[in-house]
């Protein structure tokens, strides 16, 4: 075997997109939390005589059905089409479904602002917040980031350079 296609045991592989495959899970379960306390917290809200508080909850149960139907389709077995979304979902840049997360989750804030709803969709809302910081991409490193500080350096030289000389 070459060494190009032997890799070491410390590298975290990552996938076309620079995300790696432990934060891909992260993102996954972050949306099947939140899809619990959204399902719990919405139903918890349909319990009252409040017509938006009503309403704020069914809207919770449907981002909670929407998320599980996102993230885990198995869980959506008796949907005809739960496969076919979640493929299309899965094809969406991170930032896309970062923001159609976070947005989700604040429509029932918007509807019926109480604790119930901001504790509820919290946890939605960080879903499509850990999205949105995967899209930002893979961290450079010190390799990177040296060659960048040497002309910081040296822009700074030549603007202290030309103040002295506007000074005098």
């Amino acid at each position: 075997m070459s060494s190009e296609e032997q890799l070491p045991a410390t590298e975290t592989k990552v996938d076309e997109d620079g995300v790696t495959w432990w934060y891909k899970w992260m993102c996954k379960i972050a949306g099947v939390v939140g899809g619990i306390c959204c399902a719990c917290a919405g139903l918890w809200n349909c319990i009252t005589f409040n017509p938006m508080n009503i309403v704020a909850g069914v809207w919770m149960m449907l981002n909670a059905f929407i998320l599980f139907l996102c993230e885990v389709p198995f869980c959506c077995q008796f949907v005809e089409f739960a496969n076919s979304i979640s493929a299309r979902v899965d094809k969406l840049r991170p930032w896309q479904k970062g923001t159609f997360y976070c947005g989700m989750a604040l429509v029932p804030i918007l509807l019926h602002l109480s604790f119930t709803t901001l504790l509820g969709n919290a946890v939605a809302f960080a879903t499509g917040v850990l999205y949105g910081l995967s899209s930002l991409g893979k961290k450079g490193g010190a390799v990177n980031f040296i060659p960048l500080q040497e002309q910081k350096q040296v822009d700074e030289e030549k603007l202290a350079e030309t103040a002295e000389g506007a000074a005098q």
